[in-house]
Formats: C-alpha cells, structure tokens, sequence
C-alpha cells in the first residue's frame, strides 16, 4: 500500500490547503520537464496519485480507513513498509 500522505510529505491530520499546497511544491519539484532525474516521471506520478486520492473527500476517507486496518491488522508489516518508504526516498 502506497503511502499518500509521506508521498506529500504531509501528516494524515493534513488540511485541504496543506494537501494543494504540498502537491504545487512536490509537483513542481518533480515535474519531467523540470527535473532531469531518472525518476522525476515516477515521482510526479505518485505525487499525483496520492493529491487525487487526498483532495477527493470520499476517496480520502476511504483511503484512511483502509490505512488504519492495515496498521491494526499488520502492525509489523506497516511499520516495515513505512520505514522502507520512508528511507527509500532519502537521497543518498
């Protein structure tokens, strides 16, 4: 499961106005034409997908559901997939 929310970099209890204004500063970071990095493409993607997913109220709550009993049923497996995300995305 993606993590929408480090794909902002924003806290789950984020507002809308957080959420646009975290999508323009990733999205424009990101963006192919701007960013020449091998990845750049991917990354605005996902930083795409998670504002979709993020600024639609219905989708958010759905999504947040579906984080909580992710993190109730496999507290283990979240915890490691948040640490790999997380660390993942730090330049080296």
């Amino acid at each position: 499961m993606t993590d929408h929310y480090a794909a902002l970099g924003l806290a789950s209890s984020a507002t809308l106005a957080d959420i646009k204004k975290a999508f323009r500063a990733q999205a424009s970071l990101y963006h192919p034409d701007k960013n020449a990095a091998t990845n750049a493409a991917d990354r605005f993607r996902s930083v795409q997908a998670a504002y979709d997913v993020l600024s639609d109220p219905d989708r958010r709550e759905a999504y947040d559901d579906n984080r909580r009993r992710n993190l109730l049923d496999s507290p283990i497996d979240t915890a490691r997939e948040i640490w790999q995300g997380y660390f993942g995305r730090l330049p080296l």
